[in-house]
């Protein structure tokens, strides 16, 4: 990656303001039920009669559900490539966060731990194996 990547937009040029991962969940009420008990968000909408498709909130971070019939990460994958994030979320302050969701009864996939290149991490998992890092 260049200088240049990383230099301030110009006039002109579109301007990247947000990302909303999406996430494939088999129940979405019972996902979103899971965000905003155990993980701390909010609902900012659901659509579809009944509901298959909505997006939820923390601060400044949205991330989008789709509920769908057949998830779409395969069991034996997950078992192969143990690690494979749907989403990473920066935060100020990541040990405050790992022991306020220990509290909430979370589920943890990585506990607090100390990256090798400094950075402070957990990873909760939904109950669809969603895999969510936060990083501080």
């Amino acid at each position: 990656m260049s200088n240049e990547d990383n230099a301030p937009a110009t006039e002109g040029r579109p301007v990247f303001m947000a990302v909303e991962p999406q996430l494939f969940v088999s129940n979405i009420e019972a996902s979103c039920d899971y965000y905003a008990d155990k993980l701390g968000f909010s609902i900012a909408f659901l659509y579809g009669d009944p509901p298959y498709y909505g997006q939820i909130y923390r601060d400044g971070v949205q991330l989008n559900l789709r509920q769908v019939e057949r998830l779409p990460l395969d069991p034996a994958f997950r078992s192969v490539e143990q690690d494979a994030l749907s989403a990473t979320i920066l935060v100020e302050d990541v040990a405050a966060l790992a022991a306020e969701y220990e509290a909430s009864g979370a589920i943890f996939h990585q506990p607090l731990r100390t990256e090798e290149w400094g950075t402070s991490t957990i990873i909760v998992s939904d109950p669809d194996g969603n895999l969510i890092a936060f990083a501080g």
